[in-house]
């Protein structure tokens, strides 16, 4: 994968396929400590240890229809390129958090990509589902959340293309921001 915003679009789209009505992504820069950690939690069905401990072979897969799984193993390492690591936590029946944290000035770190389109792309295509994303670049915080967005539009659907819209230019003028 070519850039970041594809790792985490992958990741959330494991999550949509395990159930998750909330999912949430969290971009974190210390430029101090030269460190971008990104993390997705979702509230789906979870995995067990044994689960875990194969979900970074690529010739696993939960998937029926695929027999191999590239997604996490791939951004385990585009992760290890940029001198980071991926971590994995979950529980059966109380979702998963995937982390990966990455040495933000490396000179193999992947770009971000284009963060706003795949937000975009997850709130359009799963207008039920509540998506959190939250940006942390040293002591800047910017928050989205569709519960909030949802909040306001009473009756008309996230997923229109006026809320779309609004939803794509709120997410860009932060995306400026991503080094």
């Amino acid at each position: 994968m070519e850039d970041l915003s594809l790792h985490i679009l992958d990741i959330a789209e494991n999550s949509l396929r395990a159930g998750a009505t909330k999912i949430d992504i969290e971009i974190n820069i210390d430029t101090t400590l030269d460190k971008l950690t990104v993390t997705i939690r979702d509230n789906g069905r979870g995995m067990t240890d044994a689960e875990i401990k194969r979900i970074t072979d690529p010739f696993y897969s939960t998937k029926t229809a695929k027999r191999v799984g590239l997604g996490i193993p791939l951004f385990q390492a585009s992760a290890a390129e940029a001198n980071g690591s991926l971590q994995i936590e979950s529980e059966p029946g109380r979702g998963t958090t995937v982390s990966a944290w990455f040495q933000l000035s490396h000179a193999d770190r992947r770009p971000f990509g284009k963060m706003t389109e795949t937000l975009v792309a997850l709130i359009a295509g799963n207008p039920d589902v509540s998506f959190s994303y939250t940006s942390v670049i040293d002591d800047k915080k910017f928050m989205f959340t569709t519960d909030e967005i949802r909040k306001s539009l009473r009756e008309v659907p996230i997923n229109t293309p006026e809320v779309l819209g609004f939803i794509r230019e709120t997410l860009c003028e932060q995306e400026k921001s991503l080094p």
